[in-house]
Parts: structure tokens; C-alpha cells; sequence
């Protein structure tokens, strides 16, 4: 069974026992989260598709730690105008490994 749930503004597409990496998310770590934004619900052949969300359906998530993506580089230039700008960025996400899906 799968679902694709939405967190963070982005949509995953979770499987019970997989890990996955989520936008930082207020919880500490060892507990139980629910997440109730789940668009669709698959099993074998069958699919049930929210409009927009499948009523009643929820994934159940542990928090496994909080942690920050490698930095990425930001670099603008316009040539001839001597303009650089050098700039970095670490993003804060937070590891959820899934336990179930209530459909």
C-alpha cells in the first residue's frame, strides 16, 4: 500500500518502513506524527484520489532526527559591470520514517 501525502508544500509519495526527508517540521525527535494531508491511496490495481484530500485517510510517521541539506551556492554576475554576488544556503528538513497508512 501507498499514499501520496502533501507536507511542506511538496508532495511525497511514501511507502510503510521507507525514510524520507521533509521540510522542518516542530517535533521532537522519537515521536509519533500523523499526517492528514494525503491526496491518494494505492494497493495492487486499486486507487482511491482525493478531491483534494481522500476523507478520513491518514499516515502515521516517526520522527527520526532533524538535520540540514549540504549548502548550496548562489553566484550572480553581470559581466562588464563588475557585479558579483556570492551567497549560500542550508536548508532544515526533518527525517520521517513512515509506519503506516490508515486508509
Amino acid at each position: 500500500m501507498y499514499a501520496v501525502i502533501k507536507t511542506g508544500g511538496k508532495q511525497y509519495r511514501v511507502v510503510a518502513g521507507e525514510k524520507i526527508k521533509v521540510e522542518q517540521i516542530p517535533a521532537d525527535v522519537g515521536t509519533e506524527i500523523s499526517l492528514d494531508q494525503v491526496l491518494m491511496v494505492g494497493k495492487g490495481d486499486s486507487v482511491k484520489v482525493g478531491n483534494p484530500l481522500v476523507s478520513g485517510a491518514t499516515v502515521t510517521a516517526k520522527v527520526v532526527s532533524h538535520g540540514r541539506h549540504p549548502k548550496i551556492k548562489i553566484f550572480k554576475m553581470r559581466r562588464r559591470k563588475h557585479y558579483q554576488k556570492h551567497q549560500g544556503h542550508r536548508q532544515n528538513y526533518t527525517e520521517l520514517e513512515i509506519s503506516g497508512i490508515n486508509a
